[in-house]
């Protein structure tokens, strides 16, 4: 009999303990409190609340966060371009020696632009972009700057003015540049494809007009520059089909003009391409 006592009484103890020491208890919830466990962690949600409580070491509150609309209108100040300028040269330099705009001798070689050193900046004042529809299909456009510079390959060539005549020197510099200067206004249509992300994916394409406020003709040789500012007979109007891609963070652009750059006797259509620092 003693023995059966002692072995209840010890019983008794080792399952007292066991309780005292249960960590994983659901805490107590009102009745209609709903409770979840998964593993060591118990979510509850309180009758009547949208707001959860996760009980694992510590108490965290878990808030129904709202996601906030894109804006049907958004405005992207100051964007930057930083590309390559080049053009495509369907010249007949015959005509054009014929005409006075080019001295005899010079061909199309010589008005080869240098790659990679021929260079497109531009400065946007401002970019917008109008929902459409669901704001996959938007409207942008903006006003800024486009600034084009073609180094030649022909380190001996000259430009005149009054009148215009391209020709070559016997000096040979160490930079000769013709830069042209346009006042853009871009449009065209977007298609984004995740418009609930910040850097998304997307494409835009369009067209632009552009007019030439400036042109210059820039040599450089043993320090000395020598700067002639003149029109040089180039189209004062620019038209371009441009475009957009957008590849998460990495924006690309690129143009290409509808017209000639020359008033007369040449024929080159400038395109450019490069990348897009602005925030869509």
């Amino acid at each position: 009999m003693k023995r059966i006592f002692t072995f209840c009484m010890a019983l008794l103890m080792t399952l007292c303990s066991v309780a005292q020491t249960d960590t994983t208890a659901v805490p107590k919830t009102a009745p209609h409190d709903d409770t979840i466990r998964i593993g060591g962690m118990v979510i509850i949600r309180k009758a009547g609340s949208k707001d959860r409580e996760i009980i694992h070491d510590r108490e965290y509150r878990m808030r129904n966060r709202r996601v906030e609309k894109p804006s049907n209108l958004s405005t992207n100040w100051w964007i930057v371009d930083i590309g390559f300028s080049n053009y495509t040269d369907n010249s007949n330099y015959v005509n054009s020696a014929f005409d006075g705009f080019t001295a005899s001798g010079i061909t199309k070689d010589d008005l080869v632009a240098r790659a990679g050193k021929s260079r497109n900046v531009n400065l946007w004042f401002f970019m917008q972009k109008l929902n459409i529809a669901k704001h996959v299909l938007n409207l942008k456009y903006g006003m800024g700057l486009e600034l084009n510079n073609y180094h030649f390959e022909n380190d001996k060539l000259l430009f005149s003015k009054n009148p215009t005549l391209i020709s070559e020197g016997s000096t040979s510099f160490k930079k000769v540049k013709l830069a042209v200067d346009y006042l853009t206004v871009p449009i065209m249509l977007n298609i984004n494809f995740t418009p609930n992300r910040k850097n998304g994916f997307g494409i835009s394409g369009g067209v632009s007009a552009g007019y030439m406020y400036s042109a210059r003709f820039k040599t450089k040789v043993d320090g000395d520059k020598n700067k002639v500012r003149s029109d040089f007979d180039l189209e004062r109007f620019k038209l371009s089909y441009i475009g957009e891609l957008t590849l998460g963070p990495v924006k690309l652009y690129g143009s290409y003009a509808m017209n000639n750059m020359w008033d007369k006797s040449l024929d080159m259509t400038p395109y450019t391409l490069g990348f897009r620092f602005s925030n869509f």
